[in-house]
């Protein structure tokens, strides 16, 4: 599944969701790089 995440306030990754971690931050995989950081919330 496809999901987006945020690295500080400008920065948003959109990648392949690999785990969630305690903290509440989850891991995204593009090509061979993971990235871990805030989930994007769905707008209403």
């Amino acid at each position: 599944m496809l999901r987006t995440i945020t690295l500080g306030s400008a920065v948003s990754i959109q990648g392949w969701f690999v785990r969630a971690l305690p903290d509440g931050r989850i891991v995204v995989k593009v090509d061979d790089t993971s990235y871990t950081g805030a989930p994007v919330t769905a707008a209403a």
